[in-house]
């Protein structure tokens, strides 16, 4: 069974990716992946994605707009294509997406399904009924336009969709697991992502179950007209007691991003960025020059590799400010700096090195990317550096 894993609340942004970058956050979110499984495993990069914070952080690694709701239809675009060549390799299939892509979703399970040997028809089912919670039994003032599902071999699963609020120009992205998931309709959620709305209907709160139990049974003895009669006699009243009787929601990981486009101090964990950039500094010379012989491969890529690997590597609790991560490969919209394509191409080929040269039983590639990440953590306890504001003027410059 599986259960909602979280949730993250968006600014809209409008815009396309352009294909230049489209094609590069293709390369980049297949080789991560393929890094991931080999490291830790399938289950573990389902359980990554089922992580709010870790997904953003992705994005903006990855050189998306580090806080907008682009990221997850742009996170789950370049997967679905980057991973399908290697979905017989790697054994993960990315289903669905936006739109008219979402609801060919248990089509494409049960193809998959087939040629695999999962329940196709069973995950189809699982499908729709993650849509219709977080449509229906969760009302909270966000419609549902995007729905990926994201399935191994195995049949374990994550899904990840999108609603939207056009008056409030919002978005919120609900995360669900396979993994520990007892029941649909009763806290099936891992997290939910956003701001505070006001009060919303939530019918999968473990409290609603006579709720629920309810409704089955006034649907099926009095009909929905008369149900239909009753509640349109009741609307003009407005329920005072409902404030008084509305009790703190389960604690869930909960994403949300600022409304401001630029990157700021408030933003950003510097100790942890400091730790990122001293890690580069000081493993760059050592590790790099003798493990990642990729031609060309300078000091700002290993800064950039740096973030990259601990994306990799990096625990849960270290991803709460996605913003740092888009110092790897600046955004799209030039926040918190334009795109620098020759970093983002190098970073590309070192992880492209390193996984292919894992294939063959030679880790040290992927060993070293590790070392940073660790070296990361232990330095930023003592490590100091310049400003975001500073930089950001540097990498501008």
């Amino acid at each position: 069974m599986s259960r909602r894993s979280g949730s993250a609340d968006l600014p809209l942004h409008g815009g396309a990716v352009p294909k230049w970058l489209a094609d590069r956050m293709t390369c980049l979110g297949a080789v991560m992946a393929e890094a991931i499984v080999h490291t830790y495993g399938r289950d573990e990069f389902l359980r990554r994605l089922a992580h709010p914070f870790w997904f953003q952080s992705f994005g903006a690694v990855m050189g998306l707009d580090w806080h907008s709701s682009g990221i997850t239809t742009s996170v789950v675009g370049a997967l679905k294509r980057g991973l399908a060549p290697l979905a017989g390799e790697l054994g993960i299939h990315v289903c669905g997406g936006r739109g008219k892509h979402s609801r060919r979703t248990p089509d494409e399970l049960v193809a998959i399904g087939d040629r695999v040997g999962f329940d196709g028809a069973a995950l189809a089912k699982a499908s729709r009924l993650v849509a219709k919670v977080d449509s229906a039994a969760v009302q909270d003032g966000f419609d549902l336009y995007l729905h990926s599902f994201i399935v191994t071999d195995e049949g374990r699963w994550v899904v990840v969709q999108q609603g939207m609020n056009g008056d409030q120009k919002q978005a919120r992205r609900y995360h669900w697991l396979s993994e520990g998931l007892a029941s649909f309709v009763e806290e099936p959620h891992s997290a939910i992502e956003g701001l505070d709305q006001g009060n919303i209907v939530n019918l999968t709160d473990r409290r609603a179950g006579a709720s629920r139990r309810n409704q089955v049974e006034m649907l099926t003895s009095i009909g929905p007209d008369a149900i239909a009669r009753e509640f349109a006699r009741m609307a003009p009243r407005e329920d005072k007691s409902a404030h008084a009787a509305a009790l703190e929601q389960p604690f869930l990981p909960h994403l949300v991003m600022p409304s401001h486009h630029d990157v700021r101090s408030s933003d950003v964990l510097m100790r942890r960025l400091h730790g990122n950039l001293a890690a580069a500094a000081e493993r760059g010379p050592s590790d790099f020059s003798q493990l990642l012989l990729v031609p060309g491969v300078g000091a700002r890529t290993v800064r950039a590799l740096a973030l990259v690997a601990e994306v990799l590597h990096g625990a849960p609790y270290r991803f709460s400010d996605p913003a740092r991560f888009s110092f790897a490969h600046g955004g799209k919209d030039r926040h918190p700096f334009t795109v620098p394509i020759w970093v983002y191409d190098e970073t590309i080929a070192v992880l492209k090195s390193a996984v292919e040269k894992a294939k063959l039983g030679r880790d040290e590639q992927l060993a070293a990317l590790k070392r940073l990440d660790n070296q990361s953590r232990l330095l930023e306890r003592v490590a100091g550096g310049p400003s975001v504001e500073a930089l950001i003027d540097e990498e501008r410059r």
